[in-house]
């Protein structure tokens, strides 16, 4: 059980480094448009508004190496656990405000996960 939460949680990590990088330095470029499905212009007009929302996912990303990797386990789960409170809590509202398939591609996986670390 540990092992699959563990790959869970790294699967999560890369999805939300994934989030970073588009956002980040894909945002204006045609990848960036197509996944997110917007303009060019309003691409250029947003893109430092996405650029730090990349930025937010980044430390998603580094606050769940942080549990994984941290030498008391009980405090990893701890830090885990917050984390992704945060990304479903994140996942919830822009599923809400922005698009359903948030919910389902960010907030799912990481309530999933949440589940499992409860249920161990």
């Amino acid at each position: 059980m540990e092992l699959i939460i563990s790959a869970l949680i790294f699967l999560i990590v890369i999805e939300h480094a994934g989030f970073l990088y588009l956002e980040m330095f894909l945002w204006t470029k045609n990848a960036g448009i197509k996944t997110f499905r917007h303009s060019k212009e309003h691409a250029e007009k947003t893109k430092v508004l996405a650029a730090n929302q990349g930025l937010y996912n980044g430390f998603l990303a580094a606050g769940l190496l942080w549990g994984l990797f941290h030498n008391n386990p009980v405090f990893g789960s701890q830090i885990i656990f917050f984390f992704l409170a945060c990304i479903v809590i994140a996942g919830i509202y822009g599923g809400i405000t922005v698009s359903r398939s948030i919910f389902y591609i960010q907030a799912l996986p990481a309530l999933f996960t949440v589940t499992l670390l409860l249920l161990k």
